[in-house]
């Protein structure tokens, strides 16, 4: 099974019992980034024309065990960057499974094999590894050959250690559906547990914001992709929920639930998304009370409009899931619809038009940072 058992289950109480309880807006995953700081300079990263001064700052232990903490989430994504650069990474790791959370560490795989000695295979841990497609594929993604064959050697190094290693997958526009159903039976035989999959969110800051899906060219790829494995088939295990790879399909319409993978960096908790940074709130608490959350997402604002990413709309069809068990039970056992009409999609004629703001709030956090004598005087990358 790509999610454990107990895993399954834990959360299932969980989010039954915000429903029960009444609790409109709750986390079910927490966007860790203990770190912007990577060794990869990939064309659709929004986080790699950061000042150096940031990129070399770090939250601590401390930092992201308060964080996991006052969030509640019972899932913690650690990501970045690339966590393994961070120096303390394994005590994050260890105190956040001390918690009692899930833990899934991504990476991209160049120093997994050479960090592997310091972590220990835990029921709640999994290796989070960055393979976008296939060799070529991936290679031109980040930008740099050789990545796939060494994130492969990490995979199966990682499993021939008795670790959970799950493949977390973007895809872009351009992409091939019968070269992504090659590459999930390749990194099937790996023995890899699930993958996550996902199209790319066009952040406005990546060098490269040309390759990005619109939402009716990812509905007509992840059809093209569910088609492929029904035809031969396939049962890949993908990580998320069967109306999540119904939505992709686009035989659901959903609304970002934004709240639902809080981002906790070292500016703050981003709002307000891990996705979309334009301000940053002090506390979990604030984030969730103060945020205008209404002023986001498809159909009420501009930057969200092509978005249909995992880490905001998987909590929406985890609601739906509570809501129609019998809906998601049936896409579950028979996969997405792939040959009906599409779902109408939600307008875009009221949607309010993009702001320039990433500026002004890097801005302003660095200044925030720098009173507080938080940034780095020298540094090296990493650490």
């Amino acid at each position: 099974m790509a999610i454990p058992i107990n895993q399954a289950l834990r959360i299932g109480a969980y989010v039954l019992k915000q429903h029960l309880t009444g609790r409109k807006r709750y986390p079910l995953v927490l966007m860790l980034e203990p770190l912007f700081r990577c060794n990869l300079a990939c064309a659709g990263c929004g986080k790699i024309d950061y000042p150096d001064e940031v990129l070399n700052t770090r939250l601590s232990v401390e930092d992201c065990l308060r964080a996991a903490n006052e969030c509640g989430a019972p899932v913690v994504t650690v990501a970045g960057g690339e966590p393994l650069l961070h120096r303390d990474i394994e005590a994050i790791v260890a105190g956040l499974l001390a918690q009692g959370r899930f833990v899934y560490l991504c990476t991209n795989g160049l120093l997994l094999e050479k960090k592997l000695e310091r972590f220990k295979p835990h029921p709640n841990f999994t290796w989070n590894v960055h393979l976008d497609g296939g060799r070529d594929e991936h290679d031109k993604a980040v930008c740099q050959p050789g990545t796939y064959d060494a994130a492969v050697a990490a995979i199966k190094a990682a499993r021939a250690q008795g670790f959970r290693v799950n493949i977390n997958c973007t895809l872009f526009d351009g992409a091939d559906p019968a070269k992504v159903a090659e590459h999930l039976d390749e990194v099937t035989a790996l023995g890899v547990e699930g993958f996550t999959i996902s199209p790319g969110y066009a952040y406005e800051r990546a060098p490269d914001t040309q390759h990005f899906l619109s939402r009716r060219r990812t509905k007509e790829l992840f059809r093209a992709l569910f088609r492929i494995g029904r035809e031969k088939g396939r049962k890949w295990n993908f990580t998320q929920s069967s109306l999540f790879l119904d939505f992709l399909a686009g035989n659901s319409v959903f609304k970002c639930t934004p709240w639902g993978n809080p981002a906790r960096n070292i500016f703050g908790w981003q709002r307000p998304c891990y996705l979309l940074g334009e301000g940053y709130a002090k506390s979990y608490r604030e984030l969730m009370e103060e945020t205008d959350w209404d002023s986001y997402g498809t159909g009420n604002y501009e930057k969200c409009a092509d978005c249909m990413v995992h880490c905001g709309f998987e909590p929406s069809a985890v609601v739906a899931t509570i809501n129609h068990p019998l809906k998601a039970l049936a896409v579950a056992l028979k996969g997405p619809d792939t040959e009906s009409p599409m779902a109408p999609d939600l307008p875009l004629d009221r949607q309010r038009p993009a702001e320039a703001v990433f500026d002004k709030v890097v801005e302003d956090q660095i200044a925030r940072l720098a009173a507080e004598n938080r940034l780095p005087q020298k540094r090296t990358g990493a650490g």
